[in-house]
């Protein structure tokens, strides 16, 4: 048996295929879309307050309160016009859940059993589109944001007043209010300072009155 290695003919390398170019194609769409500006019908208006809490409407059928959302309500004044309207938007979906005219015969109530809470009546309440009488609750942080709740949507209803019978506005662009979440977590902090303050006088009455124990 021969111990040659068989001769074997090379494989010839294969030549790379050619590719065309292709053509520059461009495609024009067969839709063109425009920018739309979105509005959020504020734009003729100034925030004079803006708060953060939770609204509620009184549900006749049920006998119940039932929650409308949670967001900031606000104050809207008129830039023209001078009148002030409420506003409030729910979080994330930014959906309107009170939108009114402040009138003469607003008048907030507490609400039985909260410091924090205020009730009111609305003749014509157009968050859903259609004009509905309402009966509201509005529930803030604190009691402190309750009572500035009060004082400012007050102070709206006076200047509607005085818009209505052809009298001069109210400045109330001169003490614009915005408060909400900062302030919420404000409170637990300070009163946790104040606990802290309070230990820290203790122990030093304590260590007074070792001294003069000491001192006798």
């Amino acid at each position: 048996m021969s111990d040659e290695i068989p001769k074997t003919t090379p494989v010839a390398a294969e030549a790379p295929e050619e590719v065309e170019a292709s053509a520059d194609v461009h495609f024009e769409p067969l839709v063109k879309l425009e920018e739309v500006e979105v509005k959020t019908l504020e734009e003729d208006e100034t925030p004079v307050f803006k708060m953060r809490a939770k609204l509620f409407r009184f549900s006749k059928p049920d006998s119940e309160w039932k929650e409308r959302g949670t967001g900031d309500v606000k104050l809207l004044l008129h830039k023209k016009n001078h009148t002030v309207r409420v506003l409030m938007r729910r979080d994330k979906t930014l959906k309107i859940c009170a939108n009114h005219l402040i009138t003469e015969d607003m008048m907030l109530s507490p609400n039985i059993g909260s410091e924090r809470s205020w009730v009111w009546n609305v003749a014509a309440d157009i968050a859903d589109g259609e004009p509905k009488q309402e009966l509201l609750a509005i529930r803030l942080a604190n009691a402190d944001n309750a009572q500035l709740f009060k004082k400012k949507f007050n102070e709206a209803r006076e200047n509607n007043v005085k818009v209505k019978r052809g009298e001069d506005p109210l400045d109330l662009t001169s003490s614009i209010t915005e408060a909400g979440t900062k302030q919420e977590e404000a409170a637990p902090k300070k009163a946790e300072e104040a606990k802290t303050e309070e230990k820290k006088a203790e122990e030093t009455k304590a260590d007074e009155k070792k001294a003069e124990e000491a001192t006798a």
